[in-house]
């Protein structure tokens, strides 16, 4: 009879190999330069992890809550106006109205706030994150497959963008961020 110390260490060890064989195949997929490749390989080995074990850690969203009561945006002081130049630039960069550039650009010079609380909970299981630049700004959380999927409306409590909601998602999927080489340029 195995006992659940046993299933917890042999869990261990097939992440472990499951890690070593992404990391295997993103290597030699990126020998032939074809990102393609790359891609389709280590989806394949993310599933594979989805299908053989279970999500065994959960946020715990109580110790992230700020206490702050979340304030409406349309009566929101924000520190950038409505019309200066940082704000246009972003709507402009963004494809976005010029209210939705200034929400987002507030709330995400505030995020480190709220991914600072996930990583103490996510430690080893954090993989890469994002911030989506659409009407819904979004702090999305990419993390190893033990994680359970879920999410969180955060409220900012920062003076800075206090009272405003970070929307998070944590996505147990195996996704690091991609990497630019120096000097390299995103589209």
């Amino acid at each position: 009879m195995i006992n659940n110390t046993e299933d917890t260490s042999m869990a261990k060890r097939l992440m472990n190999m499951m890690i070593i064989a992404t990391a295997s195949m993103w290597a030699l997929a990126g020998c032939d330069n074809n990102a393609e490749t790359a891609a389709q390989a280590s989806e394949q080995v993310v599933a594979t992890a989805d299908s053989s074990t279970t999500a065994t850690k959960t946020i715990d969203w109580s110790v992230m809550a700020s206490g702050e009561k979340p304030a409406d945006p349309a009566n929101y002081q924000y520190p950038f106006a409505l019309d200066s130049q940082n704000v246009r630039d972003y709507a402009e960069y963004f494809k976005v109205d010029n209210a939705t550039a200034q929400h987002n650009l507030t709330v995400s010079m505030a995020s480190n706030e709220a991914l600072s609380k996930a990583l103490d909970q996510l430690s080893e299981t954090y993989l890469s994150h994002e911030l989506t630049d659409d009407k819904d700004m979004t702090l999305i959380i990419h993390t190893t497959p033990e994680v359970a999927a879920s999410s969180y409306d955060y409220v900012l409590s920062d003076d800075f963008a206090k009272g405003l909601v970070l929307p998070i998602v944590i996505q147990p999927d195996g996704k690091k961020g991609e990497v630019k080489r120096h000097g390299e340029v995103a589209d």
